[in-house]
């Protein structure tokens, strides 16, 4: 049976969607680039934003001077300070909590530190439901969230957002989404991916990656996590647990992993691992610190020419040139970016990196490939989140507003 073709009421729902997004990426666009982006005519591109200025989503106006002669064409703009929504960022040792306007802009933050140990669900959900009322009460009685996302340190299930797993939280099937939503009272679901590939998809649309179709992104937090773009697409995998890099043995029989297996890249090349190389080699005032700013103190100590600290950062950028190379031979990206706690240790290592990418993987692999930290740094995931609870606007804003309005 042949299928009908989509109806014109579909085709200007795309069309809208279509368009509000070149605006949400690209910021202020002129409808005549706009034109020539969506190879539609002047009539329809006015038609479009005209409809979307009308539900509050852009603005027209006039562009600065541009010194040429003829009629100027009108600028459209995200109305940022109005349309938002909710980011959550859960991270070893914080938690985070964004107003994100359309466009991309952060708007009002806050943010805690989180202990470590075992990851008490209601305690951080109250946290950070605390945190976006305290946003909230400072917007205007106009502007409207759209949406709530949240990036977890964890393996994330995409069918409703439950943590199945966070070794370094100590944390086995959470429904922190849907706890979270429910805190929130705001009506909106809180939808859940996991940091790394959230970390992915901003550095795709916003950062390093922007304009590269097949990408990997490796996060470092305490563990090490990744996120993976085949052809413009996130690889989520069958239950939304792809991109477990961490998770991939490069030496068996090695460092024992929270996870329970050996010798996984988190074990090899993570925070641990790091602190105790150096420490081990008689750096306790460094090894003495965790997270950031043990590693920060330890590739700090390296560039001044502490030998002991090279040392460690070499010996954690073997393995991760391994595990690099790996990823390399599987996926053939065009760009590898370094981002988290994984920018610094990369810088650190650069040369065994590279130098095990030279012995493991093909020359042809190579040729294109560029090594790169991320552009966006410690905020990777949380613009993630931010790009993640804009989806369903970015499909049918006029729908998603109607709803919101009701």
């Amino acid at each position: 049976m042949l299928r009908a073709g989509p109806s014109q009421e579909e085709i200007r729902r795309h069309n809208l969607g279509t368009l509000l997004r070149h605006v949400h990426l690209g910021g202020p666009t002129s409808r005549a680039e706009l034109t020539s982006r969506m190879g539609l005519n002047r009539s329809t591109i006015m038609a479009l934003t005209a409809d979307l200025t009308a539900a509050g989503l852009v603005r027209e106006e006039l562009p600065k001077e541009t010194g040429r002669a003829g009629r100027p064409s009108l600028v459209v703009r995200p109305e940022s300070s109005r349309v938002y929504v909710l980011a959550f960022d859960v991270g070893v040792d914080r938690l985070v909590a964004a107003r994100v306007g359309l466009g991309g802009v952060i708007l009002d933050r806050r943010w805690a530190v989180r202990p470590r140990g075992a990851f008490d669900l209601n305690e951080s959900v109250a946290t950070l439901a605390g945190f976006a009322r305290q946003m909230h009460r400072k917007t205007r009685a106009d502007t409207v969230c759209v949406g709530a996302a949240a990036a977890f340190c964890g393996a994330v299930r995409k069918t409703d957002g439950v943590v199945r797993f966070s070794p370094n939280l100590e944390m086995e099937d959470g429904p922190f989404g849907e706890e979270l939503s429910k805190r929130l009272a705001m009506g909106l679901p809180v939808t859940v991916g996991n940091d790394a590939n959230l970390g992915a998809l901003a550095e795709h649309t916003r950062g390093t990656g922007t304009g590269c179709r097949d990408l990997v992104y490796l996060h470092g937090d305490v563990g090490i996590g990744g996120g993976i773009v085949v052809n413009g697409q996130l690889l989520g995998g069958a239950a939304g647990y792809g991109g477990e890099v961490g998770h991939m043995v490069v030496n068996p029989g090695g460092r024992a992993c929270g996870c329970g297996s050996h010798g996984c890249l988190e074990a090899e090349v993570g925070e641990r691992a790091l602190l105790e190389h150096a420490g081990s080699s008689g750096i306790q005032r460094l090894a003495a610190g965790r997270g950031r700013d043990g590693i920060h103190a330890v590739v700090e100590a390296a560039d001044r020419g502490d030998i002991i600290a090279q040392d460690a950062l070499h010996r954690v950028g073997d393995w991760l040139g391994i595990g690099v190379a790996n990823l390399v031979n599987v996926f053939n990206p065009e760009v590898v970016i370094f981002g988290g706690t994984l920018r610094e240790i990369y810088l650190g290592s650069a040369a065994q990196v590279r130098s095990r990418l030279n012995l493991a993987t093909h020359p042809a692999l190579r040729e294109t490939l560029r090594l790169r930290t991320s552009e966006l740094g410690d905020d990777a995931t949380l613009v993630g989140a931010a790009e993640l609870a804009f989806t369903k606007v970015l499909a049918d804003p006029l729908e998603v507003l109607a709803r919101m309005s009701v």
